[in-house]
């Protein structure tokens, strides 16, 4: 993340893709009518935070209680959903070490955080490969792994566990070489089917991210009309429910008032379409860390236990 990045992701869910809604039990899967979201056919709003870092952190089982405080945190503050990483190719600590080879015991730190979420009533969004060199990128893939897992601890398949809400395609997939999109394009219409093939009980999303200006101003002026401007063709030419799955901004050049406003002017503008019955179904803060987590911050995180003024933002917005 640059100064300030707002990640805007539609959930793709076409019906020529063979996607299927099930009606699930008291946990069951969130699914979509029209642009809105679903859980056990009430309407679901998707209030919660990224946390990239939970499975390498939850390979080592002495480091696990991090991820379940950030999960007990999380729901202190009305938070009901994670996007979280479900790659780490190649290099230290793999889960997949080499094309169709992985790491039992990262799978197994996988397993727990799916768990935990579960146990604490919280949905996980799942990236499933990085545009970028850290954890692989996007030369290496675990679609078919994941498709055919089964949790260790639970002992339900990953395609048949309610806890899991959505599969992301990529984290913020790009192709430089042509700017027209229409390679990415292709590129979904080839994958997204394929992942459904596989399991066809989960939402999909692609990943899609915009990076907004630097000046503060500019910033907000720009993230107000980019963000009615996407809702808008959400709901009137896709049709989809549109979900803010990653928004954040540096405290490097910025302090926590101004912090608090960006996410002020995100929540509000959710707020506002979703109280009409419009697509905006939700939005998820860049990053949410448990205390004592020093080696992972990175001047965008939130630990709700010290961020007074932002922990307060946010359980007023849940």
């Amino acid at each position: 993340m640059k100064q300030l990045r707002v990640a805007f992701f539609v959930l793709l869910l076409i019906q020529n893709y063979g996607i299927l809604l099930h009606a699930g039990p008291n946990d069951g899967f969130v699914t979509t009518k029209g642009v809105q979201l679903l859980l056990n056919g009430k309407p679901y709003h998707a209030r919660g935070f990224n946390g990239y870092w939970m499975m390498s952190v939850a390979f080592d089982p002495s480091q696990r209680d991090k991820v379940s405080t950030a999960f007990q945190d999380a729901t202190k503050h009305g938070l009901t959903i994670a996007r979280t990483w479900a790659f780490s190719d190649g290099g230290v600590r793999p889960l997949q070490s080499s094309l169709g080879s992985y790491n039992e015991q990262m799978f197994q730190g996988l397993d727990f955080v799916i768990s935990e979420a579960k146990k604490y009533g919280i949905k996980i969004v799942l990236s499933l490969v990085n545009n970028y060199a850290d954890f692989g990128g996007k030369k290496q893939y675990a679609y078919w792994a994941l498709g055919k897992r089964r949790n260790s601890l639970t002992r339900i398949a990953y395609k048949d566990d309610p806890a899991i809400m959505a599969w992301e395609l990529m984290n913020e997939p790009r192709c430089p070489s042509d700017i027209s999109g229409k390679t990415i394009q292709a590129w979904i219409a080839e994958i997204a089917p394929y992942l459904k093939s596989i399991d066809g009980k989960h939402l999909l999303e692609v990943g899609l991210e915009r990076l907004l200006g630097s000046s503060d101003e500019s910033q907000l002026s720009f993230l107000d009309s980019w963000l009615n401007d996407h809702i808008q063709d959400a709901q009137n030419i896709l049709h989809k429910p549109v979900l803010i799955a990653e928004f954040g901004k540096s405290l490097k050049l910025s302090g926590i008032a101004q912090r608090d406003q960006l996410f002020n002017t995100v929540y509000s503008t959710i707020y506002l379409n979703a109280r009409g019955g419009g697509t905006a179904v939700g939005g998820l803060f860049w990053q949410l860390l448990a205390a004592g987590m020093d080696s992972f911050r990175n001047v965008y995180e939130v630990i709700l236990s010290k961020n007074s003024s932002t922990a307060i933002l946010i359980a007023q917005e849940s």
